[in-house]
């Protein structure tokens, strides 16, 4: 393809203004250019949107990503989009959130993969779970498969896990599949919470002495960690919350120096974002999140195969529906008690 044409040397403009700040130079934009102008194209041919949550590479996030995100936010949003197709960059359970939501709407994903909290556990080890404490409320993290929302009682994302605990009947909670996130939810609330045994590949990665020594190192730095972390992890930092929680902290913050224990995807956000802020530290990236390629965008719209489709039985998407409505229902009454405390 000629390179040389204006509009590819619009494009390569675009691409510069928005990543040279991430360290990509001329050069590196003009070669991503001819494949971010022809999925433009046919975004706009097909009545498409697309979607790249915040762990994504640059190239997609800023390359060719209508909006940024976290998973669930994006989902929702993409329920008041008028388009009718979705491309959502990010791993499978995330495109089946959206399909939930979105169930009139095509959505696909660029590739078919995984997650280590989604893959920790299955719809059947969620009905075992339910024998073995038949007196239990079963709330799943939004990191999981359609199967298992189908088989809990309400579903939860980091930033209102609380709310829904609180608002649940029941006063001992089965929390799945994070085991790190559910110890951190012991210490706030006075439920009796019941662990699995998932993780997060990127946010077990994290430990008290990589915290120890960024203090350290930088004086007067603002850590922000993902509650995904341990708890020793948590205890140490200035704020623990989801990607939304952390950009606010961000914004409204006067401090100029910030540590994010989280994955490399969110540093560049943060940086590309927050031009007057230092981003300081070590991150560790998503071996899930970091297999999408501009190129399996390109497919997705221009040849998709069957399994670049979400597709959910009716039985279970149903079911996994009415989980997520569980959880509005909780975090609302959930807020509405915390309120009436303060």
């Amino acid at each position: 393809m000629n390179t040389s044409t204006p509009e590819l040397r619009k494009e390569t403009a675009r691409l510069y203004e928005k990543l040279n700040k991430l360290g990509w130079g001329r050069d590196d934009c003009e070669l991503i250019a001819p494949i971010t102008s022809e999925i433009a194209q046919l975004k706009d041919e097909q009545n498409a949107v697309i979607l790249a949550h915040s762990y994504q590479t640059p190239d997609i996030m800023y390359g060719v990503g209508d909006y940024v995100g976290d998973s669930y936010g994006l989902s929702r949003m993409a329920t008041k989009h008028p388009a009718q197709k979705i491309i959502f960059c990010s791993v499978y359970f995330m495109g089946e959130t959206a399909k939930l939501l979105n169930p009139d709407k095509e959505v696909l994903v660029p590739r078919v993969a995984g997650c280590s909290l989604a893959d920790a556990i299955t719809g059947k080890q969620v009905r075992a779970l339910r024998e073995k404490h038949p007196h239990a409320g079963i709330v799943c993290y939004v990191n999981t498969y359609a199967a298992v929302k189908a088989e809990s009682d309400a579903c939860c994302t980091s930033s209102n896990v609380v709310e829904v605990v609180e608002a649940m009947p029941q006063e001992e909670i089965v929390f799945i599949p994070d085991r790190l996130m559910g110890l951190n939810l012991r210490n706030m609330t006075s439920k009796t919470i019941i662990t699995w045994d998932g993780t997060c590949v990127v946010h077990e990665g994290f430990n008290e002495d990589t915290i120890k020594d960024i203090r350290q190192r930088f004086p007067g730095v603002k850590i922000l960690a993902h509650p995904e972390c341990a708890p020793g992890v948590v205890a140490l930092v200035d704020y623990a919350g989801g990607t939304s929680g952390m950009l606010n902290y961000v914004r409204e913050s006067s401090a100029k120096t910030f540590m994010l224990v989280t994955e490399c995807g969110l540093t560049d956000r943060f940086k590309a974002e927050f031009a007057g802020k230092e981003i300081v530290g070590t991150c560790i990236l998503c071996p899930y999140m970091k297999q999408i390629q501009l190129e399996d965008v390109l497919k997705a719209l221009k040849n998709p195969s069957p399994d670049q489709y979400i597709e959910i039985p009716e039985d279970v998407a149903a079911r996994a529906r009415a989980s997520l409505e569980k959880m509005f229902e909780y975090e609302q009454i959930g807020k509405s008690k915390r309120n009436k405390k303060h």
